[in-house]
């Protein structure tokens, strides 16, 4: 397992790993990808900063997934300074749960952001980073989640991209063409790179069971549209 400029893995093992976790599209394919390649996914960790609201991935339905998978999910508190509190959350990963890598869900450099970012942070407490995803062709990332038979639902997204209509909107064939066409027309990354809108995955290959939303209430906050899951519960899967 050699990554390096795409992936930034260290060195050839990947015996215990960490995937860094949304319960989004982007972390759930990353954790496929990263175990088809071999890894050893150990846990789910959710890094929670102080002033994070979790409105686009409710902690509850990331519960919910961490039992579908049959793997242990640590929310984790990370304090200011953000990059020592960072290091030591990975820190702690390496020491107590014998993690060595860190998978995370990252398509490309988000604006504003330093691109090394996280690199710097698990290469400062001897943790490879893992990013499954870096820099391969949006559409591709989009069609391989749906042939996989991966089932998300559009969870948050923001004006002036899409209207409150795509909330609980299911990823399919033809949602992908309306972000093409979106794309098009205002430049809007069709994965949601930059934050312009976010998933939840309720199946995947890896989850023994599916998770069933059978409503949610929708919000408005300035130019973000969310969903509040209501009646989330675990069902056998539909073969």
């Amino acid at each position: 397992m050699a990554r390096r400029k795409d992936g930034y893995l260290r060195g050839s093992v990947c015996a215990n790993a960490a995937v860094s976790w949304t319960g989004g599209k982007d972390s759930s394919l990353s954790l496929h990808e990263a175990e088809m390649s071999g890894c050893r996914i150990n846990c789910l960790v959710t890094f929670a900063p102080s002033q994070e609201r979790f409105l686009a991935h409710p902690l509850g339905l990331m519960r919910l997934q961490a039992q579908a998978m049959d793997l242990p999910h640590y929310v984790i508190a990370v304090e200011e300074p953000y990059e020592r509190g960072y290091e030591k959350v990975i820190s702690s990963l390496r020491e107590e749960h014998g993690i060595d890598t860190l998978v995370t869900g990252d398509i490309s450099e988000i604006a504003g952001h330093d691109t090394n970012w996280m690199a710097d942070r698990t290469a400062r407490c001897s943790v490879n980073l893992l990013r499954p995803l870096w820099h391969r062709d949006r559409l591709d990332l989009l069609n391989r989640l749906l042939t996989l038979r991966f089932r998300a639902v559009f969870s948050c997204v923001k004006r002036p991209w899409f209207t409150e209509d795509w909330l609980g909107l299911e990823l399919s064939w033809s949602s992908i063409a309306r972000l093409r066409e979106l794309s098009r027309k205002t430049g809007l990354d069709v994965c949601g790179e930059q934050g312009e809108y976010h998933t939840l995955v309720l199946d995947a290959p890896r989850f023994r069971k599916s998770i069933s939303m059978s409503s949610y209430s929708k919000h408005t906050d300035g130019s973000v549209m969310y969903i509040s899951p209501e009646n989330l519960r675990l069902e056998e899967k539909v073969t």
